[in-house]
């Protein structure tokens, strides 16, 4: 071809290519502008929606979680649709073309400013979104920064198994992430536990506060609050008290004697009867076997959601000591030849009982275990993922800065954290500033190779799924025909559940989809039934059961799941799935097995479709009797499909996924059959956690001594815990309060202060008034203990006595030299930044208390900012500012100012409830803990005001923790003898 043939050849190439291109954008263009008008149409349908149902949106203050606030909301819903399903820019099209077609009619203006509102809720979802992102970024700063800082304190060469930053490769106790879970029903492993145990006579405590607790009937799912956790907990304590060697498990919860629940939550006692009679140990004794105890705490005749039990977890830690203690001395006569018999170990289930169970770890130095079931910081991520909520919003509605900060003190305290999944410890426990799954793996392997950690500390995570009971299963052969033709000839009477499940359906041979949660936004459930709604063929093969709980009336339920079971309603009327869906309204406990069963004979199908399912026993469950599974791939799933291999995991968040995965397993037999298979995996054993971890045993016993005080005889204990502005206005309290009780009453007094011994005595000479008039001094916010003495026996000087068992007994986790080291450390960085206003007062530091003086107050981290610092460094104490912030005292983990009334109690004898703590209207950052307990509080109003200033930049509100209703709490107006002796009478201390 000649060069200008080709030329023009190219030429009309390139123009006709350009032509296509820019056909190509005009269509482009014209999609696009359709696809906003499509979108702007859907907008303005739902705007008109909106209008139709009424206002709503116009309160003060709506809020973005639209689903779960109150009872169902149409106006909230459509609203959420909205802000969900569109973008930022089509909501402000739907604004500006609603101003554009502004008309005189009022509806046309309300049209408009809505469109407005709208919007701006839309950009506070993406505001939102954007803060929670610089907030993650911050802390991954924050938790790099202190594992170096940690890793240059311990300055030894590291080992090859300490080398590596990569928390992937390595599972946070040392096992490849990549295998299979380690099976825990291994019959020699089993062997030599009881070969271990078969001698000793152990008393195990498990805490779980929460739900409605009972041994058998229990009626899961019907709340928020008792769900799994709760059958999880009472099979726990059911096996362990079958277990040789231990005689006696006691299940602590909370007494309920309200007129909407059963009478049996009343009951103070229940005997676990066990599941097997082949043990014998349980006839050693009266007090053998394992217990429901039911302490009661909280308001009187009232059933109320955990999330209002954190003000009253004081008042059961102290009840809960009381039974202990008396249940020490009942086993130590029956098998301790006279002397106590302590728990081997306490065992808190969730966040409140982790909490609980920390102070009772402290207060009887015995070792604790934790299982969280769920936990608050990957609650707070889900939620803050959906942009439809602020942080403060879901802290007044979930109370979830208390909740973490007391798994944060789970963490500090515990021993072992026992967890369901590997995901939980790699995904949801690392977000906690107490964990760190590299740093443990380096701290580990010091302590293998007995390298000194300079105080440093991280719980072992131990992965043990949840087990269950195969005892009741019954396995079933052939299908639903198959079953129908035999009981022509031998006809057996169905269960009661399954015609109360099969009236709904149309067809009820059809395959059957099964789900089995609560109705609770969490569990996913509407999204299973847009997907069975909108997926035609699945409708036509199979039928979907919902078993959601019970519930008599949907306005009886509480706001969130009426929500969400209106929400299933209404998608039901909307895909017209009547007579293709059951929704029961009952069941009962012992029928689920049932539900199960009918389900495998209709060659059915289980789905957990969950955001996030932290193990998945229901999973186990479905599989032990053939059926396949779809299931979440957010926590234990994963794991038990490794092994079961028996079903499909899914986004849960991906419709059409789930409905892809349900049609693959109804339609597949290959699959069915496999599914089937899981059974023999399960009865062999393959589905379980690492090995067990036999427990420390308590050699030393708390109550004894040759000393005896005389606090076991007063009548009342008067404790001086006022946090005053000024340090000179102490005398003049203190002296107020003796004068009420008079000169030579059965009342003892005991001053718990932030200040020193020394600067104690100072105080007491400057008022004249006598050591020997107090019972015990409670000092350095709780690190030291002293007696008055006539002599010193600590080379002082002073006429004081310390108290050496309690050094002992708070030496738990001390970081020591190592922990003062960071400290000084931080109080550098402070300096560099705002001058010379941080520096340790060596004057005031003790051997457990590590004292600064600050200059000033405001140019200092809040408490919650230095408890992060202290925790990422994998340091366990208790940090305190004290005299309006101008000092700081760092004490061990488990010692505090009420810890050590606590002591008092277990070590002499001193009763909580004939105590009577007078305190200000605000004090030191661990102003709170005084003054919830079965004791009395005297609170002494203008007084410890200047000191609310520590106290506004919390990572939770103090009226969250506070029992402000107690009747146990009066305010006296100033510390005059007439009001002081007012609030006593009124607290039925002195009489007239």
């Amino acid at each position: 071809m000649d060069p200008p043939v080709i030329l023009i050849t190219v030429y009309k190439f390139k123009t006709s290519t350009r032509k296509y291109q820019k056909r190509k954008r005009k269509e482009t263009t014209k999609n696009n502008r359709l696809s906003r008008m499509a979108g702007n149409d859907w907008i303005s349908s739902y705007l008109e929606a909106i209008l139709d149902v009424g206002p709503g949106i116009d309160e003060a203050k709506s809020s973005l979680l639209l689903r779960e606030r109150g009872h169902f909301s149409p106006t909230r819903y459509f609203v959420e649709e909205v802000i969900t399903g569109y973008d930022e820019s089509d909501l402000h099209r739907s604004w500006i073309r609603a101003a554009a077609t502004r008309g005189p009619k009022e509806r046309n203006t309300r049209l408009e400013n809505m469109c407005w509102r709208i919007w701006n809720l839309a950009r506070k979802k993406k505001q939102l979104e954007g803060e929670e992102a610089q907030r993650n970024a911050k802390r991954r700063l924050e938790r790099e920064r202190g594992r170096k800082e940690a890793t240059a304190d311990m300055s030894e060469d590291l080992s090859e198994g300490e080398k590596g930053e990569l928390p992937g490769d390595v599972s946070s106790h040392g096992d490849s992430v990549q295998g299979r879970m380690r099976r825990i029903v291994s019959v020699d492993l089993m062997e030599n536990l009881v070969n271990q145990l078969k001698e000793k006579k152990l008393y195990i405590v498990l805490i779980s506060l929460h739900g409605l607790i009972r041994g058998e009937n229990m009626e899961l799912g019907r709340d928020s609050d008792t769900g799994g956790q709760v059958k999880y907990v009472v099979e726990l304590a059911r096996a362990l008290g079958t277990m040789p060697g231990v005689y006696r498990v006691d299940l602590l919860t909370r007494q309920v004697s309200a007129p909407d629940v059963d009478w049996s939550y009343a009951e103070p006692t229940e005997m676990l009867t066990p599941r097997t009679t082949e043990n014998s140990m349980q006839e050693l004794g009266e007090s053998s076997g394992a217990f429901i105890i039911r302490i009661p705490f909280g308001p009187k005749d009232k059933y109320i959601p955990k999330e209002l039990l954190w003000p009253h977890i004081p008042e059961f830690v102290d009840s809960a000591l009381s039974h202990i203690r008396q249940m020490s001395k009942v086993l130590g006569e029956q098998i301790g030849g006279g002397q106590p018999v302590w728990p081997v170990a306490i065992h808190g289930h969730y966040a409140d009982a982790g909490h609980s169970a920390a102070l009772l770890s402290g207060a009887l130095n015995v070792p604790m275990l934790f299982t969280g079931h769920s936990l608050g910081r990957d609650k707070l991520e889900q939620i803050l993922k959906q942009g439809r909520q602020s942080r403060e919003e879901i802290n007044t509605t979930y109370k979830i800065m208390r909740r973490i900060e007391a798994e944060e003190l789970s963490l500090d305290a515990s021993e072992i954290v026992i967890t369901s999944t590997r995901q939980e410890i790699e995904e949801q426990w690392r977000l906690y500033d107490g964990f760190d799954p590299v740093l443990e793996r380096k701290l580990r392997a010091r302590i293998k190779r007995g390298v000194n950690c300079h105080g440093r500390f991280m719980p072992r995570m131990v992965v043990i799924p949840p087990g269950m009971e195969f005892h009741h299963i019954v396995p079933h052969d052939g299908d639903m025909d198959g079953d129908m033709e035999r009981n022509e000839e031998n006809p057996t009477p169905d269960p009661p559940i399954w015609s109360e499940v099969m009236r709904f359906f149309t067809n009820p041979r059809k395959p059957m989809i099964l789900a089995l949660a609560r109705p609770d936004p969490k569990k996913n459930i509407t999204t299973l039934v847009k997907a069975f709604g909108e997926c035609r063929p699945l409708r036509e093969l199979a039928n979907l059961t919902l078993i959601m709980g019970n519930r008599d009336n949907i306005d009886e339920m509480s706001g969130t799941n009426a929500t969400v079971l209106l929400s299933i309603l209404k998608l039901i009327d909307k895909y017209d799935l009547y007579g293709q869906v059951a929704y029961p309204k009952h069941h009962k406990q012992y029928e689920v097995p049932d539900i199960y069963g009918l389900a495998a004979k209709t060659k059915g199908v289980f789905i957990n479709p969950a955001f996030i399912e932290p193990f998945g026993l229901t999973l186990i469950e479905a599989a032990a009797y053939g059926l396949p599974i779809v299931a979440t791939k957010n926590g234990g799933p994963v794991d038990i499909h490794k092994v079961l291999d028996n079903g499909v995991l899914v986004d849960p968040h991906d419709q059409q996924s789930i409905a892809d995965a349900l049609l693959k397993l109804v339609s597949d037999k290959q699959l069915k059959s496999n599914s089937e298979n899981a059974f023999l995996k399960l009865s062999k054993g393959t589905v379980g956690g690492s090995e067990k971890t036999s427990l420390m045993e308590k050699a030393d016993q708390i109550v004894g001594g040759s000393r005896f005080l005389a606090m076991r005889m007063r009548k009342y204990i008067f404790v001086m815990a006022v946090d005053c502005d000024s340090i000179s206005d102490i005398p003049k309290i203190m002296k107020a309060v003796m004068d009420v009780a008079g000169k030579g009453s059965p009342v003892g007094f005991v001053l718990s202060t932030s200040l020193s011994i020394s600067e104690v005595h100072s105080l007491l000479i400057s008022g004249s008034i006598s050591p020997l008039d107090f019972d015990a001094f409670i000092c350095n916010s709780g690190g030291e203990l002293y007696y008055p003495s006539t002599s010193s026996e600590d080379g002082t000087g002073l006429p004081f006595m310390v108290d050496s068992d309690y050094q002992s007994h708070i030496e738990y986790r001390w970081g020591g030299e190592g922990l003062r080291k960071t400290l000084v450390r931080w109080a550098t960085s402070v300096n560099d930044k705002n001058g010379e206003i941080v520096s340790e007062d060596e004057s005031r530091s003790t051997v457990h208390c590590y004292a600064f003086n600050v200059k000033d107050p405001e140019s200092v981290p809040p408490i919650k900012e230095l408890r992060k610092l202290i925790r990422i460094q994998a340091l366990r104490c208790n940090v305190i500012y004290c005299q309006n912030g101008t000092t700081l005292n760092v004490i061990p983990v488990l010692a505090s100012r009420a810890q050590a009334l606590r002591y008092l109690y277990i070590r002499w004898g001193m009763e909580l409830s004939n105590v009577v703590v007078f305190a200000g209207e605000c004090g030191d950052t661990d102003y709170e803990a005084l003054l919830g307990g079965v004791h009395k509080t005297v609170v002494l109003k203008g007084i410890g005001n200047s000191s609310l200033k520590l106290h506004s930049n919390r990572s939770y509100p103090l009226e969250h923790v506070l029992p402000s209703d107690s009747p146990n709490i009066l305010q006296a107006e100033g510390y005059s003898p007439e009001e002081i002796r007012s609030s006593l009478r009124k607290l039925g201390v002195i009489k007239d």
